[in-house]
Order: C-alpha cells, then structure tokens, then sequence
C-alpha cells in the first residue's frame, strides 16, 4: 500500500470513528456537573461552573470587598458601584446596570407566569424565581441567624434580616423622617404618603395601598382562623398575630414609659401610650367636638352618634356599639370579680375598675370644678357634676315628668313606681328600694 494510500485508510477510518460516536446536535447539553447535575453544552462552560462548588472566589471587588468565582462576574457587579444603567424600560422607566436585568423586568409588564407551583399553583415569571418559591415547601432552613436564631429557606433572606440586628436604617423618609433598613421598605411606606389606595376589598370596599394588605384582609372575610394560642385557645388569621398574643402570657413588658413607668409588650403601644403625655388630640369628631390621641379611638366613638349597637347581650338584652364592650359587659352576669382591693376587700370585675376605684383611697382629688370649688378624684366624675351647673335634664320619668341630669338617676327614681324593694336587712328582713336607705337603717341594729 502506497503512502497516499495510506492517508487515505486513515482518514476514512477517523471518519468512521465520528460516525460510530453518538450524534451531539446543536445545542445539546451533554456535559453535567457531578456535584449539581447541571448540564452545558461546552466543557470550558462546565469547568467555569465547577468553579462554584469549589468555594474558591479569587476575584474581589475594591468598593465592597465581595468576592466572585469568575472574573466576569466581579465586571458585571462593578457596574453597579459605577452608577451607570444604560438600559431603561420604556413601560415605566426603570434603569438597569444589565441588558438581561431589563429583561428579566419587562416580564412583570408582559403579565405573564409561565412557571407556576405544582403544591400550591403560585405563578412566577421566572424558573428562577419558581425554584426559590419550592424551598419553602420543602421545609429546609438551611441559614440560621447568629444572633437570634431565626433560620431562613434563602441566603438573601438571612442577609436582609441581619440588617435588623445591625441597628443600621439608612434610608429615610423625606416627608416624616421615618428610616429603614431597606429601600424597599422605604418605596412601600412612601405609598402611605401619596394617599393613593388602589387595592379594594370587593367584600367591603375598604381600601389599601399595597396588594399584601388587601390579601391579608381578606382573610377575614373567609372567617379562617388557622393560628390558635396552646395557652388560652384563642384563634387568629396571622400568624403574626398570634405570636403578637403570646407576648401577653409570657407576662414580659420590655418597653416602659420614661414618664409615667407604665410598661407594655409591644412597642407600638408604647408609642401610642406615649401620645397621652403629649397632650396632642389631633383626631377631632365633627359631630360634637370631641379629641382623641388616635384615629382608631374617633372611629369607636363616631359609631355611638350612629345610634347602631350590633352588638347584644343574650341574657339582659343590653346592646353596645362595640364587641369589647359586650365581653366587658358579660363579666358582670359571670359574677367573676377577681380584682381585689388591698385596703377595704372591695372586688372588681375588671383591673381597671379596681384601679379607678384605688384612687378614693389615695384621697388626691385632683378634678376642680371651675364653678363651685368642688373636686373629685376622677375626670369623668368632674364632668357628670359638671351637668348639674348646666341646668339641663334631658332624661324625664314616662310616668311622673321628673326630670334628672344623669340616666342613672333616672332609673334609681323608677324604683319608686315600680314598687320593687330589692335590698333587704338581714337581721329584721325589711326591704328598701334604694342601698343607701339599707345601710342607714342597718346602723339601727349596730346601736342596739
């Protein structure tokens, strides 16, 4: 066999070599990550991803010190310190450092969610984003905080909590001087300002400046309440709520008031405590004048010039305009009074009226009337006599036309139509419509 000859076996026979190894097409991924199993089409691809799992990063970012696998990936972080974004999004503004951020943007504008959840059918725009959403799911927390303990499904997660703990907030509101961690959380709070709500309840028709809040509302109409306390049974809609109620029995208050000593569980009623010392009542009411520190107390009030009380009571009847009400009223049918007092073993239904009536015994009457000199030692008693000076008596007897200051008044007189003697001596049996005549003719006895 010649030389030519030769040559030519050979390259027939290479030839026949390619033919026998399998057919790669174009774009076939057939090179796989052993680590991952992610698959690349070329072999360097595969070795610059290899790079990864090595947790070697040799290249570091002079502004920040992050530090990245590949070198392309420290140029393409370098654009964000150079403030540049070329590429913009002609739906609504946006500028980008990166042409396929702008891309990956333009997806929210398309409204399409290709990739969606088989557990639960959430849509997403990105497989990205999808693959982030399943790790919840999943139930691995795979990234524990230091300092609290908190464990998180995503490195991101665990990065933005920790700026909690770092006591950094260096984005600030321009219009109230409010700051925040985040920029995010700044953009959203900043909505609160436009006065813009453009998400409303179909339900309802209460309004809400971000979607979250309307979805979280919205719970409450379904009457789902999934979160129940161990301790007291009681169910919630949040969660958050729930471990909001928790705080109440763990018993610790760590936010004190710096005037008064008063501690609380939660900051935020602290600062809502905090608003009574400052004597600022900047919600009025336009039907009859009356201030109050927050927007919520002017909603509660406003509901008793609406005259409705949904709200009754199954074993008397009484009706109230708020729930609270109600149960603070149903304490007294319980004939619970587990609120003692240290000093005269008088019992209360509730703290708080254990608390007002504590104040007798101080004898501090801090309420003057501006009128007659008189004081009392609470401001609610300072302006039922204040109505006496007033001369008017808008509360009449049906049977006789007498007329009293107060409805309690009014129904003490009653008594005496009604012919009814509810109090009773112990000692001689006589009955009398009023206590006050009880207890003087009990001292009849003590004499003797």
């Amino acid at each position: 066999m010649t030389s030519t000859q030769k040559d030519q076996h050979g390259a027939r026979s290479q030839r026949s070599q390619e033919a026998d190894k399998p057919h790669r097409r174009k774009g076939e991924k057939t090179y796989s990550c052993d680590e991952c199993g992610a698959d690349f089409t070329r072999t360097d691809s595969l070795k610059k991803h290899q790079v990864i799992h090595s947790g070697v990063k040799a290249y570091s970012c002079e502004e920040c010190g992050k530090d990245f696998t590949q070198a392309g990936h420290l140029k393409t972080h370098q654009l964000i310190h150079s403030g540049v974004k070329a590429y913009s999004c002609e739906e609504c503004g946006k500028d980008f450092t990166q042409a396929g951020h702008l891309k990956t943007h333009q997806l929210i504008h398309s409204g399409v969610k290709a990739y969606s959840c088989d557990l639960c059918g959430n849509s997403f725009n990105r497989a990205e984003t999808l693959k982030r959403h399943q790790v919840m799911h999943s139930g691995v927390k795979a990234y524990s905080c230091e300092e609290c303990g908190k464990d998180f499904t995503q490195a991101g997660h665990l990065k933005t909590h920790q700026l909690i703990h770092s006591g950094v907030k260096a984005y600030s509101c321009d219009l109230c001087g409010k700051s925040f961690t985040l920029a995010q959380s700044l953009k959203t709070h900043q909505v609160i300002h436009s006065g813009v709500k453009a998400y409303s309840c179909d339900l309802c028709g209460k309004s809400f400046t971000l979607a979250q809040s309307l979805k979280t509302h919205q719970v409450i109409h379904s009457g789902v309440k999934p979160y129940s306390c161990d301790l007291c049974g009681k169910s919630f809609t949040q969660a958050g709520h729930l471990k909001t109620h928790q705080l109440f029995h763990s018993g610790v208050k760590p936010y004190s008031c710096e005037l008064c000593g008063k501690s609380f569980a939660l900051a935020g009623h602290l600062k809502t405590h905090q608003l009574i010392h400052s004597g600022v009542k900047a919600c009025n009411c336009d039907l009859c004048g009356k201030s109050f520190t927050r927007a919520h107390s002017l909603k509660t009030h406003q509901l008793i010039h609406s005259g409705v009380k949904p709200y009754s009571c199954d074993l008397c009847g009484n009706s109230f305009t708020v729930a609270g009400h109600l149960k603070t009223h149903q304490l007294i049918h319980s004939g619970v009074k587990a609120y003692n007092c240290d000093l005269c073993g008088k019992s209360f239904t509730q703290a708080q009226n254990l608390k007002t009536h504590q104040v007798i015994h101080s004898g501090v009457k801090a309420y003057n009337c501006d009128l007659c000199g008189k004081s009392f030692t609470q401001a609610g008693s300072l302006k039922t006599h204040q109505v006496i000076h007033s001369g008017v008596k808008p509360y009449s007897c049906g049977l006789c036309g007498k007329s009293f200051t107060q409805a309690g008044n009014l129904k003490t007189h009653q008594l005496i139509h009604s012919g009814v003697k509810p109090y009773s001596c112990d000692l001689c049996g006589k009955s009398f419509q009023y206590l006050h005549q009880l207890k003087k003719h009990q001292q009849i006895h003590t004499r003797k």
